[in-house]
């Protein structure tokens, strides 16, 4: 995508182009008047469209284009239409991140100031963006100071999105309880993972908030895999794309549901920017491939698993009673530490939120 567009305006032949540099692109006449921004054409307060582009004839040119100063064009088309446009209101069509702060791949020496915050100050707009911020270029932000009163973490949840029900409710408890429907409620350590691969969608967004930590162990982890991914391409190119194109099988049960989804370990955009995984080995299956490709899948899946476990990667801490991390479920692993139940009690809560509600409250706010 371009970095810096600038429009420039032509009478003859009438054409508009945006100017990057060295790069020179003309716009196409139905590019420029599905755009049309005029008050017949397009809703002032929903920025939606009172008009069907789909309709607009396949041939229709640009027959005259006036430019009205710095930025600023008037210009007519084939179908009768003229209408004056502000050019730099066109300026966010070739932002790739769409008004969002870029990603920011971290590893073990990540500050955690850069990610901490009070939850009491959230009810001012500055300091709830610049959680957004750090959220959206991170992909994990560490909320201090939350009452550790039951289901309080639906409250952050609806301040940053809109909390999602699962089968493990609207929100769900993590304290030991033997016998139970996932290894998370046991004491046992839980290597890096993502949550729930095998849902259609997966959850985006997790919250995690301690009402209680009375234990020595179970330390919280968190990696990010934008880092991890970036030197799995560079020392295995081959297997890289294996995990990024090949879909895998993860399955979930217990006495009331089945759950079933395949998708690559490795997600990426429609850019074909890795933007998170799918990871969980106490979940996933090995596709079925010939031998040789087999060997090369499961030697990128391993490797991939020992960076996610590498101590310079991997971020670990206690998570104390009264706070609560919220992360990218896609884009971060998170895992814990073994723990004694013997020692005391450790409750956590947790629950989801779809992905695009810190970036639609950021780009709000931004505006």
């Amino acid at each position: 995508m371009m970095s810096n567009p600038q429009f420039r305006v032509q009478t003859h032949p009438p054409a508009v182009f945006v100017v990057d540099g060295e790069r020179r692109t003309e716009l196409p006449a139905l590019w420029l008047r599905e755009r049309c921004q005029d008050a017949e054409h397009l809703d002032a307060v929903t920025q939606q469209r009172l008009f069907n582009p789909h309709d607009l004839a396949q041939d229709l040119r640009l027959i005259d284009a006036e430019a009205l100063g710095e930025q600023r064009a008037r210009l007519a088309f084939s179908d009768g239409h003229t209408g004056d446009y502000d050019l730099t209101r066109l300026v966010a069509e070739f932002d790739s991140d769409d008004g969002l702060p870029k990603p920011h791949p971290w590893d073990a020496s990540i500050d955690r100031a850069a990610i901490t915050f009070d939850w009491g100050r959230m009810a001012d707009r500055a300091c709830f963006r610049d959680s957004l911020e750090a959220f959206l270029r991170y992909g994990v932000i560490i909320l201090e100071k939350v009452p550790t009163e039951d289901g309080t973490l639906v409250e952050v949840g609806e301040s940053y999105g809109q909390v999602r029900s699962t089968n493990f409710g609207q929100y769900f408890e993590v304290f030991s309880r033997p016998a139970s429907n996932d290894l998370a409620y046991r004491p046992v350590p839980l290597a890096p993972h993502t949550d729930n691969p095998y849902r259609n969608p997966v959850p985006g967004i997790q919250l995690l908030h301690c009402l209680v930590n009375e234990t020595s162990g179970g330390l919280s982890t968190l990696v990010d895999s934008l880092s991890v991914v970036e030197q799995l391409r560079a020392e295995d190119p081959e297997g890289y794309r294996l995990l990024a194109s090949v879909p895998v099988r993860f399955r979930f049960v217990d006495d009331e549901v089945e759950l079933i989804e395949r998708r690559p370990m490795i997600h990426l955009d429609t850019t074909g920017r890795p933007t998170g995984v799918h990871y969980s080995p106490r979940l996933d299956a090995l596709p079925l491939m010939d031998e040789t490709t087999t060997r090369t899948f499961h030697r990128a899946r391993r490797r991939l698993g020992e960076l996610f476990s590498h101590p310079l990667q991997r971020l670990a801490f206690p998570l104390q009673a009264g706070e609560l991390m919220m992360f990218d479920n896609n884009r971060l692993l998170h895992g814990r530490t073994a723990y004694d139940p013997n020692e005391g009690r450790r409750h956590l809560q947790g629950c989801y939120i779809d992905r695009d509600g810190p970036a639609g409250r950021y780009r709000a706010l931004c505006r």
